[in-house]
């Protein structure tokens, strides 16, 4: 599809390396955006560049009153030639697709998602932070614009991505953090919208992660919505466990978001000796086996902060210790693997990364 590029101000360099300074996540943007829109007679349509800033929705639209929306959360990595690259861009555009299909939303198909996210990219590619300070965040967003109240689909539909450089998910960035598992409120239950990235089940989670920031937790745990037993996923990122030596996680079974860097774990493991398995983890044996020693690492993953260690969990008024509060061999060994690959420090043996060609486009 042929892609429009408007004139558009770029903020000078100093004011981006100014922004670098303090990134809190997700509050920073760059200085343009990508869009098309999508309706039955002429399917995607208008592929367009042009200045971030508001969007134009009419107060009935259907992504305002039916929550017709989903999203995808990629990262652009600057490595040390200057070259930017993006990870699994593919994957994110596939899981795109398999989130608009469980809500009645046309497939924006890995063409359109690939140029938009690659024009946009190297539009903006000054705003890639160097490694050592962040990355750039990419949020391509599909939702649901037509203007009519009544529950049905929509039959117009914006696709749009916004970039922002990034510093670390948790402000203290790699160091363990403290996970609240939820007793009662669920995220997701089984023939849902679980695996589907849309704003619905994140909105699902905050009650949940009110109470975790109560009790001075960082993210929230979610148990299973039939028996209140078995682990999830966090508020944002799925749970690796590291029993009896194997990398272990919850299977996938529709409740459970199918994250990039879960696969990538899965996929990278073998290659360095690791064992892996998907399993049911009951909280009652995590628990059990965290105290007898079987248990001896859980970490979270997702895009936003690769790797991060669980240094201790509160479950029934008790905070329980993981690995002793410290990120164990595991975490740390997967966390400079994938972060290496991102910065192309490190062999890529899967050609996970991308490199933006630089097409100067100004």
């Amino acid at each position: 599809m042929a892609i429009r590029v408007h004139d558009a101000p770029s903020s000078a360099r100093a004011t981006i390396e100014e922004k670098w300074k303090h990134l809190p996540f997700g509050e920073v943007f760059t200085d343009r955006m990508a869009l098309a829109r999508w309706d039955e007679r002429r399917g995607w349509h208008d592929l367009e560049i042009r200045p971030y800033g508001p969007l134009q929705l009419d107060p009935a639209a259907n992504v305002l009153h039916y929550a017709q929306q989903v999203f995808e959360g990629l990262k652009a990595h600057r490595w040390s030639d200057g070259k930017v690259a993006l990870y699994r861009p593919e994957q994110h555009a596939d899981r795109l697709d398999r989130s608009a299909a469980r809500l009645c939303m046309p497939p924006v198909g890995r063409e359109l998602f690939l140029e938009a996210v690659r024009t946009l990219v190297d539009l903006e590619r000054a705003w890639v932070p160097p490694a050592e300070i962040g990355t750039l965040y990419i949020r391509p967003t599909l939702i649901g614009i037509e203007p009519a109240l009544g529950v049905r689909v929509s039959e117009t539909y914006l696709f749009y991505v916004i970039t922002c450089p990034v510093g670390p998910y948790f402000p203290r960035g790699f160091l363990p953090v403290n996970i609240w598992v939820e007793p009662e409120l669920v995220r997701a239950a089984a023939g849902g919208i679980g695996f589907a990235k849309s704003a619905g089940n994140y909105a699902a989670s905050l009650m949940a992660g009110r109470a975790a920031q109560k009790h001075a937790c960082d993210q929230v745990l979610f148990l299973d919505a039939r028996e209140h037993r078995f682990l999830e996923e966090l508020g944002g990122m799925n749970v690796f466990c590291v029993i009896d030596g194997v990398l272990t996680t919850p299977p996938l079974g529709g409740t459970i978001l199918p994250g990039i860097t879960r696969a990538s774990i899965l996929e990278l493991a073998p290659r360095l000796g690791l064992e892996a398995a998907e399993r049911p983890i009951a909280i009652d044996d995590l628990v059990r086996g965290l105290a007898s020693g079987a248990v001896s690492e859980m970490f979270a993953v997702g895009t936003a902060a690769v790797v991060t260690a669980i240094g201790g969990l509160v479950w029934k008024g008790e905070t329980i210790a993981v690995g002793g509060g410290k990120a164990g061999p595991m975490a740390s060994r997967l966390y400079e693997e994938l972060t290496g690959i991102h910065r192309g420090s490190k062999p890529d043996p899967f050609a996970w990364m991308q490199v933006v060609p630089q097409l100067n486009r100004r």
